[in-house]
């Protein structure tokens, strides 16, 4: 599949590859340039891949409270928090943001591999009073990232753009195009997250880019960016042969309300398994997904993501580990292409720079 910006990419002379059934911009000037121009001014990224549902009606929150483990009703109109929509057996069907427009009305931002066995899930989960739309085909989504993004975007737009807190959107009209602008993103810094029909969505990356001073990135630099926070992927940190208990250790589940996967997720935090953890490496070779990860020779984990840090110049990885070897300071091997690579147990974000809950 192909967004509508495909042709506009290739015009930029991007690297195109399949990610989750699309044709999507790898890199453009390189993921590392790319990179580093998020983290000091701002990239635009085409995110037109990705899910959106809308849930209206008078059962919609009670319907929702079942279906993901964070809190709904306590959000706001115009807030959004991250979550999971997990199996009965606890495992993530996908990590999800959920948006509150109304009092009884809702959108799920999705992954787009994972969309449509959510929208069957979800389907089969709801009151008869809950209506359900996929507006995934119908929706563009473009993400403004990098510490310039509210000037940027309000030079390329010709706006004043609304004040709004981190996990917090409002609904605007942007050259006479109703949209939804959110405060939120994947690579730690400001940013945006603009959703427009997709109609639209070629008019507004056209202009966005149109004074050179905000710049395309690919999914390589998304990628790399998210690495350094330490946020987990879907695929690689999350997926159907775990519960999120590991990955989250508690965060973004409310074990106080009854939600699906609850016994299994509950169970997994009060006696930990593995546990997801940021590794540092000691030079700049990288981690790959699936080396091992041992402590004097006995294997105690995997690697689920590993790249070079542009940011910190040297390679970092994550991995679920035995819980007894999550402490940070400790000194792990990641056995990759035949070498034992040293790495030490970090906290996560690895980068700590990130300008993402700046006011704004």
């Amino acid at each position: 599949m192909k967004t509508p910006l495909f042709d506009a990419h290739l015009a930029l002379g991007a690297r195109m590859a399949p990610f989750a059934g699309w044709d999507m911009p790898i890199q453009y000037a390189g993921i590392l340039a790319e990179h580093e121009y998020t983290r000091r001014a701002t990239s635009l990224f085409d995110i037109c891949h990705m899910g959106e549902f809308d849930l209206r009606g008078p059962t919609a929150l009670a319907d929702l409270e079942k279906l993901l483990t964070m809190p709904v009703a306590p959000l706001a109109i115009g807030q959004c928090r991250y979550g999971y929509l997990l199996r009965e057996d606890g495992h993530v069907l996908d990590d999800l943001t959920c948006y509150r427009l109304g009092p009884d009305h809702f959108w799920l931002v999705v992954n787009a591999g994972t969309r449509t066995q959510d929208a069957a899930w979800i389907w089969q989960h709801l009151s008869p009073t809950t209506r359900f739309t996929d507006l995934s085909d119908d929706t563009g989504k473009l993400d403004i990232q990098g510490p310039t993004a509210r000037a940027a975007t309000e030079r390329a737009l010709g706006v004043e753009l609304p004040d709004l807190g981190y996990f917090r959107f409002t609904e605007l009209t942007l050259d006479g195009v109703p949209c939804l602008l959110s405060r939120t993103g994947y690579t730690g810094e400001f940013g945006y997250e603009l959703y427009c029909p997709m109609h639209s969505v070629g008019a507004f990356w056209t202009k966005l880019l149109a004074g050179g001073e905000i710049k395309p990135a690919g999914l390589g630099a998304r990628d790399t960016l998210r690495l350094e926070m330490g946020y987990a992927l879907y695929g690689h940190e999350l997926n159907l042969e775990r519960t999120p208990a590991g990955a989250s250790r508690g965060r973004y589940i409310q074990l106080t309300k009854d939600f699906i996967g609850h016994a299994a997720v509950a169970a997994e935090l009060q006696q930990p398994g593995q546990v997801l953890v940021g590794l540092r490496l000691a030079s700049k070779r990288a981690a790959r997904a699936g080396d091992a990860v041992a402590v004097a020779g006995r294997t105690v984990g995997l690697v689920t993501s590993g790249s070079v840090a542009p940011s910190l110049g040297v390679a970092v990885a994550m991995a679920y580990v035995e819980a007894t070897c999550a402490a940070t300071g400790t000194r792990l091997d990641i056995l990759s292409r035949g070498t034992a690579l040293p790495a030490t147990v970090v906290e996560l974000p690895f980068y700590a720079g990130g300008t993402a809950r700046k006011h704004g």
